[in-house]
Formats: structure tokens, C-alpha cells, sequence
């Protein structure tokens, strides 16, 4: 019988663990934009996150990746970018034996320096709703040719051309549409900053106060409009009904709780805001793809550890 790890939380990963033996560059030797190329097994696979953006190449071998709540499988040229602070984990279920020199092909980097670019640099702000979308996970697919090539090229490079190396794979990504989110419920588009504010708004009640009932039309009249209009305006930056992204809230937020507390399934289901567990089990199985508890034992393998 399987149990979870005492460790329920993700590692935050600190400068100082960055060793070169590792497979990290020297920082005296890299400016913001930091390679990193590791093998099978590793320390470094681990259920982890970092105050950097990420860019997680995959080379070899196939297996199950953890990404904030979302759980599914990868296999060779899986290329897919994390914001800051989103866990994250790979676990390789085929490696042979004496493992693999090279499975990992990353870059990190940081938002500040780029964000406050963007602000005089006109051409960087094409970067930033990409940044934004990573903060849920992204998945580009039909992507490994030219992602290695991209990697390899920011890798062999130095100062000014390695952050246009750098920009150059960046700009492959927006352009990319072929593509899908992977972890909580992110926003689509909205059309200007207010709009970007009153949906920020929503949704922080909405995360804010799970357990209690909240309808469209108590949310309309607080912000002065028609049911329809607001319905109409949500869906279009949420791509879903207000019912559905408030299912999907509560089921993230559950997502939450299994994976970092032993919690018992229908207490987390009360918690956010389901009135019965049979109503938890079958919006958790839509909306995820299987029931509370076979999340609960997939998510215990996050460590690299069977589940």
C-alpha cells in the first residue's frame, strides 16, 4: 500500500544548490539568461520550483511531468516553459540502465530585466503576454527541431549575441499557435488594462471565497452591469461560462490540497465549495480526467517516487 512522502510541498530551488558539477553554467560567466543541460538520473529532477522562468527542452527517454496541478505524460522533444514560482517535476519511467548523459536541455531567466526593457524597448513587449500565459504552464508541440537548434545556438553564444539568440527563440514561441495551457484556469484575452482589472478582480473573489455561493448576477450588479453583458464579457476573457470557471477554480484549488496535505477527499471537497461529494467526484472527473483519489496517488509520484 502506497503512502504519501512526508515532503508535500515543492523545493524552492536556491542559488547556492547551482552547482557546474550539476550541469549549471558559472554565474560570473552568463549574464540573465542561464543554460543548463543534465542527464538522468539527477538531483536536479526533483518536484521543484524557482523564482525564474523556465524553458524545459526534453531529449530522452519517456515518463510522467508534474506541472503545478496538471499531470500527464512526455517523451522526447516535449518543450514546454513554466513561470516563476510553478512547480514542476519530470520522472522518467524508461531509463536504462546506468541512466542517460543528456535528457534536460533548460534556460532560465528572470522578469524584472525583461519586463523593465519592454517598458522603453517597443519590440520586447511582443514577449510579454507569452510571459503572462506562462504562469499556468504552456506545452508548444512540433517544436524539437528548431528548439534544439535555438537552445544550441543561446548556449554557444556570449553577452549581446546570446540575448539575440535568446530573443530569437522567444519570438519562434509567440509565434507558435500550436500550443496548450496546462495547470489552473488562465484567462484568454481581454481587451485593455480596466478589462484586465475587473477580471483580476473576479476572479480574486472568486479564489477568495470558495465555500460560499456566488452567482453572475450578484457579481453583475456589483460591477454595474447586465447579467448578459457580464456574461458575455467573462467568457470572452475566460473562455468559459462563469459555472465552469468556478468549477474549474475550486477543482484547481482541490488539486492544491491533495497534492500538499493529507486532507480526507470529502473535507476538500466541502472546502471548495462542493455541496456533496458526488457532486466533488464528478466535476474533479471532468474536468481532470480521473477521480480525487487517482489524482491523489498520480501526484504522489511527483517525487520520482512509484506511486
Amino acid at each position: 500500500m502506497s503512502t504519501l512522502p512526508r515532503q508535500l510541498k515543492p523545493e524552492l530551488e536556491h542559488e547556492y544548490v547551482r552547482s557546474t558539477e550539476l550541469g549549471y553554467e558559472p554565474a560570473n560567466e552568463t549574464g540573465i539568461i542561464r543554460c543548463l543541460s543534465h542527464g538522468y538520473p539527477t538531483p536536479l529532477a526533483r518536484w521543484h520550483h524557482h523564482d525564474e522562468y523556465e524553458l524545459h527542452l526534453i531529449t530522452a527517454t519517456s515518463g510522467k511531468v508534474f506541472v503545478g496541478d496538471w499531470i500527464g505524460q512526455f517523451q522526447p522533444g516535449q518543450l514546454v516553459l513554466t513561470g516563476p514560482r510553478l512547480p514542476h517535476n519530470w520522472v522518467s519511467m524508461d531509463v536504462p540502465e546506468g541512466g542517460v548523459e543528456e535528457r534536460d536541455l533548460v534556460i532560465q531567466f528572470p522578469r524584472a530585466p525583461i519586463e523593465l526593457a519592454s517598458q522603453q524597448i517597443p519590440e520586447l513587449r511582443d514577449i510579454m503576454p507569452l510571459l503572462e500565459r506562462s504562469r499556468h504552464g504552456i506545452e508548444f508541440f512540433d517544436m524539437f527541431p528548431q528548439a534544439s537548434a535555438h537552445w544550441h545556438n543561446v548556449k554557444n553564444a556570449h553577452g549581446l549575441a546570446r540575448f539575440g539568440a535568446f530573443c530569437a527563440f522567444l519570438s519562434d514561441l509567440v509565434q507558435c499557435t500550436d500550443y496548450r495551457m496546462l495547470s489552473n484556469a488562465p484567462l484568454q484575452s481581454v481587451d485593455n488594462d480596466a478589462q484586465l482589472e475587473q477580471i483580476n478582480v473576479i476572479v480574486n473573489s472568486i479564489t477568495e471565497n470558495l465555500s460560499e455561493s456566488q452567482s453572475a448576477a450578484d457579481i453583475a450588479r456589483g460591477l454595474g452591469m447586465s447579467e448578459s453583458g457580464f456574461s458575455r464579457f467573462f467568457r470572452r476573457a475566460t473562455g468559459n461560462t462563469f459555472t465552469d470557471f468556478v468549477n474549474h477554480v475550486r477543482v484547481n484549488r482541490a488539486c492544491q490540497l491533495l497534492m500538499e496535505t493529507d486532507l480526507g477527499i470529502a473535507n476538500i471537497g466541502f472546502e471548495v465549495g462542493f455541496n456533496n461529494i458526488a457532486n466533488f467526484n464528478r466535476r474533479f472527473l471532468s474536468i481532470k480526467g480521473m477521480t480525487p483519489s487517482e489524482f491523489r496517488r498520480q501526484a504522489a509520484s511527483r517525487f520520482g517516487q512509484k506511486s
